[in-house]
């Protein structure tokens, strides 16, 4: 129930897939809203700590997902093979930008070469710091990145609906029910 298998994802797999888009589509919303806060808001410094704390975590997650990935069976694909190519490359169109997302935000935070306190449970170091324009390039990738993932991921629920509804598949249930899985 925990591991995947040919014919479903496992416990593991399915709850870092929902947590990361909970997480990721949260801090998306609260970028976008962030960048309406003015000095006097009293969530003017609170947000961004929130919003930097949790991408740290989600940073942190997606390399324990990928490296989860690479170790387990990944189910088998529907469709065509012109449908499971282009689900390989959204796939991987997702990670990357997901990944992206995450040290552009990093290299932002730490641009000054202050580290970033996550909850206050621990610093992530500034690795890089000190570059010209730093903050300014790496939050243009950030905003872009950010906003390219949400329309992507909007693609990929519209993909993982039109399975289910349409096509009548197990694709959208193999991702909620670890059980699927043990069927392999």
């Amino acid at each position: 129930m925990w591991r995947n298998t040919r014919s479903g994802w496992g416990l593991v797999s399915i709850l870092l897939h929902w947590l990361s888009a909970i997480a990721i589509i949260g801090l998306f919303v609260m970028g976008w809203w962030m960048t309406g806060l003015d000095y006097y808001s009293p969530w003017y410094h609170d947000a961004p700590w929130w919003h930097r704390s949790i991408g740290i975590l989600i940073l942190f997650a997606t390399l324990f997902r990928l490296l989860w990935r690479l170790m387990q069976p990944t189910p088998h694909a529907h469709g065509g093979s012109i449908e499971r190519s282009a689900a390989a490359l959204g796939h991987l169109a997702l990670y990357v930008l997901i990944l992206a997302v995450l040290i552009s935000g990093y290299l932002i935070s730490t641009a000054e070469g202050k580290g970033i306190s996550v909850f206050g449970w621990f610093e992530m170091p500034p690795l890089i710091s000190g570059l010209s324009g730093q903050a300014s390039w790496a939050g243009a990738v950030h905003w872009y990145a950010a906003v390219v993932l949400i329309v992507l991921a909007a693609g990929h629920t519209l993909a993982a609906l039109k399975h289910h509804l349409m096509d009548r598949q197990d694709t959208l249930r193999r991702m909620i029910n670890p059980r699927h899985a043990r069927r392999g």
